[in-house]
């Protein structure tokens, strides 16, 4: 199929070679035959050219297409451990009935809301950071005042 396509252009640059030189106006002292192959040197070149470029748009494709998939496994990853946390902090019998936030982004959980007590906000940063893929913890709970 490649040969077809060469012998193709080969044979329309020969025609348009053909065609320029039967107009009769010479620009310059080449043959028909140097024309020729000045076109198929040309067409050739294109076609390399255009490779080239197809290969670099290739290239830059599948760069963004990696990214992009960096950025989903992370979501993803994030997602799994907010999940995790907040099943920890549920299970907790002082913090189960409070509401608190649970925030991550790249493995950095932040929490955020009120804890009954002192004790109960420090082990809330305690369960978080026992998560596995939780790098830091971020504690913003606030002691709730007894009314």
């Amino acid at each position: 199929m490649k040969t077809n396509h060469r012998y193709t252009a080969l044979i329309a640059a020969a025609a348009a070679t053909v065609l320029i030189a039967a107009c009769g106006d010479k620009v310059d002292d080449t043959t028909v035959g140097q024309q020729v192959d000045s076109s198929v040197t040309a067409a050739k070149s294109a076609g390399t050219e255009l490779k080239n470029d197809a290969q670099v748009a290739a290239n830059d494709i599948q760069a963004a297409g990696s990214k992009a998939a960096d950025s989903v496994a992370v979501s993803a990853t994030d997602m799994a451990i907010t999940t995790k946390v907040n099943a920890a902090l549920a299970a907790d019998d002082k913090l189960s009935a409070l509401k608190i936030d649970v925030d991550t982004e790249a493995g950095k959980v932040a929490l955020t809301g009120t804890a009954p007590d002192e004790a109960s906000r420090q082990r809330a940063t305690i369960l978080a950071a026992a998560v596995d893929g939780v790098v830091t913890v971020d504690n913003r709970l606030t002691v709730a005042k007894n009314s």
